[in-house]
Order: structure tokens, then C-alpha cells, then sequence
């Protein structure tokens, strides 16, 4: 294709594929759709929240060799808004000339947990100690042999997602009913903040960061509640997170956006988690409180085209709309009016029909000059709205 061809994506023949039809691709699609960029959707399920938005769908399972391969031949550029797919088909169509962004090699990085520490640490980038191991049983004799100690974080290797595959360990009896496979240890750290900067880098590796965020978890479900920009830290904080990640985007020489999530130790250090290379939940209050939508970035990126403006226009927190507890079967968004009513809140339902305890249904955005004064709304929302089921 050539170069003139290959700029015009906008009302064009040119096609853009995704691997994933959740909630991320739809709010990805909602730029597409902006800009008129033809769009095929990949997704083993026929109730995947982007089957609305895309222009072409194909149903089928995004580890499988055969059908990421065939569904890859069929588009020009392909991206992801999910990390588990079949990284082989990917190499294979980086070879026949389809871009792949992110990469297949960024992606067998980042999808391995284990792999991800250590590229940590060949790169010189800061992260908490860890081990790894082949097997669960493996941690189990390196505590009677006094080669790890209590309390640390498990994490399986790979598939985990949205506080799924981490634990912390204090005991033997926290070690039942984890997967048996692959996985890591990581010392304890003791933070004061979780902080996630999202970077976005072009294919000529121009870069822009957003600024840089505060999430606040869920104690038991181990998922993000809160997400706040500005981030409550001081610039000089704030300056070391940005560098940290501008650091860690260069070492994968990415194309995208790569979502660094760290922790703000109690000496003020900081520290990577793990990375995402793609839109991520600590970038949803984009969309209202940014210049530049994090999705229309990534876009931006991946297409080659001028990245736009990542400041924010006024404060934005985030809040995510989890199924109750207790709650199964088809779902219904108790009190939505009611947070509808307030001033600078913005309600983002996902399309999910099936909701059940935890499940990701959607993400509230509260926009206000004042971030403190945002903070109270959102938690006044958290306390509003209720996902249940009939």
C-alpha cells in the first residue's frame, strides 16, 4: 500500500481491526465513528458491547491461531483493547505486512507477567522485589526454606485482569485454591498512593503523556473505585511518575498507548506495578475532563497521525459502576436519574445485559473545577447508584 493510499483513512476503504469487543473498544469505536474509519471487531462473544458500533463483526476465540491470523488478513492496521490474544498469529501478520500495534514483541512482554518484571529489570527501571516461579507448589518450599517470607503479593504469570490472578499472602492457608501454574511473588511494598500515567507514542515515535492520576481500590475486589486527575501529590511527585513512565514507554518502544501503573512508596519512591498498552480504565475521565480523549489518542497513534493535546480542561474523577454483591441476571441501573441530576456528572453504561457481583458495567465521570469538591460528588454517586438485577 502505498504511502498517499495509506493516510487516507477517513470515509475510506481502509480498515481498521480489533481484537476484543468490550467495553473498551466500544468507547474506542465512539472516535472511529467520529472520524469515519471503517472498523472490524474480533470477540468470542455475540453479546460483545462493540457488535453495535463497529462496521463489520466476526465472532470467534481471540486465542486461537487459525482465527486471529484469518481475521488479521482482512484489515490494514490491527490493535487490541484486550492483552490475551494469540501473540504467534501476530508475529505471522507483522511478517505478511499488516501494522500490528501494539507489537507482537511488546505484547509477549507485557503479557507474562513474569517476563514483565524482568524486562523491569534488564531496562533499569524501578519496580518491587520479586521471584518467579514455575509452579504454586515451588512458593510453598521457598517459604520452608526461608527463601521467602510472609507477607508478599501473588501474582499468577498470566490472564489476570481487573483485580482477578493477585493475592496478598500472609499465611499458608491464603496459598489454597490458587492456580497451580506459573507465577510470581512480589515483596509487600508500603505505599502511600497508586499512581498510573497514560503515554501515548506515534509510529514515529513522537510522545505525549497525560497527567498523571490517584486511584483509589476497592479493598475486597482488588479493582480500581475512584480514579482522580489531578493526581493529589506535589509537582515534585508528580514529575518523578511522569519521568518514570516516559522511561518505561521508551524501553518498549511502543506504539499506542502504554497505561504505567506504580506505587507512591512511603519514602517517595516510585515504583512500577505493571503496564497495559492500550486504553485503560485509569484514562476514562478523558472523555469528558481532556483535551484529547485518551481512545482518540490512541487512535492518533497507531494511524501515524499529529497526537493531540493531553492537558485536562478541569478536574475529572472516575467512578466504576461494578455489579452489587448478591446480585445475578439482567441488569438494572438503580438511581441513575438521581446522579443524572447532578451538575458535571456523566454516566458511561458499557451494554453488558448480564450483570453479577463486581462485573465492570459501566463508569460514571464527575467534572468540576475543584477536585476536592468533585471527590465528595463522586463519592455522593458511589452511594446513589446501585448496579442490580430484576
Amino acid at each position: 500500500m502505498s504511502q498517499s493510499i495509506k493516510k487516507n483513512y477517513f470515509s475510506s476503504a481502509f480498515k481498521l481491526g480489533i481484537l476484543g469487543g468490550g467495553q473498551l473498544g466500544k468507547m474506542l469505536l465512539n472516535d472511529t465513528r467520529k472520524f469515519d474509519i471503517y472498523t472490524c471487531v474480533l470477540d468470542p462473544s455475540n453479546e460483545a458491547p462493540c457488535k453495535i458500533a463497529c462496521n463489520e463483526f466476526y465472532l470467534g476465540d481471540l486465542m486461537d491461531f487459525e482465527t486471529v491470523y484469518n481475521f488479521g488478513k482482512k484489515v490494514d492496521v490491527l490493535t487490541i483493547e484486550i492483552e490475551n490474544v494469540n501473540v504467534d498469529a501476530l508475529e505471522k501478520l507483522e511478517k505478511d505486512g499488516v501494522q500490528v500495534f501494539p507489537s507482537s514483541k511488546t505484547l509477549r512482554t507485557i503479557q507474562n507477567k513474569a517476563k514483565q518484571k524482568l524486562f523491569y529489570v534488564d531496562h533499569n527501571l524501578p519496580t518491587a522485589p520479586f521471584s518467579r516461579f514455575a509452579y504454586l507448589s515451588e512458593i510453598e518450599d521457598a517459604i520452608n526454606n526461608g527463601g521467602l517470607e510472609f507477607p508478599f503479593v501473588w501474582k499468577a504469570a498470566q490472564f489476570g485482569y481487573d483485580g482477578n490472578g493477585v493475592k496478598v499472602v500472609r499465611c499458608f492457608s491464603d496459598l489454597e485454591g490458587l492456580p497451580k501454574g506459573e507465577c510470581i511473588a512480589e515483596t509487600l511494598v508500603p505505599f502511600k498512593n497508586e499512581l498510573a500515567v497514560i503515554v501515548a507514542r506515534n509510529v514515529e515515535g513522537k510522545v505525549k503523556v497525560f497527567p498523571v492520576v490517584e486511584m483509589e481500590f476497592h479493598p475486597e475486589a482488588n479493582q480500581v473505585e475512584y480514579v482522580i486527575c489531578p493526581a493529589r501529590i506535589s509537582k515534585e511527585i508528580a514529575l518523578k511518575a511522569e519521568l518514570v513512565a516516559l522511561k518505561t514507554s521508551a524501553a518498549f518502544n511502543h506504539v499506542g498507548l502504554l497505561a504505567v501503573e506504580m506505587f507512591q512508596t512511603e519514602n517517595d519512591e516510585i515504583l512500577i506495578n505493571e503496564v497495559a498498552p492500550r486504553p485503560h480504565n485509569s484514562g476514562h475521565h478523558t472523555i469528558e475532563a481532556s483535551y484529547t480523549s485518551q481512545f482518540e489518542q490512541h487512535l492518533r497513534a497507531i494511524l501515524n497521525l499529529p497526537l493531540g493535546r493531553t492537558d485536562s480542561k478541569v478536574g475529572g474523577i472516575m467512578v466504576n459502576l461494578v455489579g452489587a454483591e448478591d446480585y445475578v441476571g439482567n441488569v438494572v441501573y438503580k438511581n441513575i436519574e438521581s446522579i443524572m441530576e447532578m451538575d458535571g456528572v456523566t454516566p458511561h453504561i458499557y451494554g453488558k445485559k448480564q450483570t453479577r457481583p463486581f462485573r465492570k458495567m459501566g463508569h460514571v465521570t464527575i467534572v468540576h473545577e475543584d477536585i476536592n469538591e468533585a471527590r465528595k460528588i463522586a463519592e455522593k454517586v458511589k452511594n446513589t447508584i446501585k448496579v442490580i438485577s430484576e
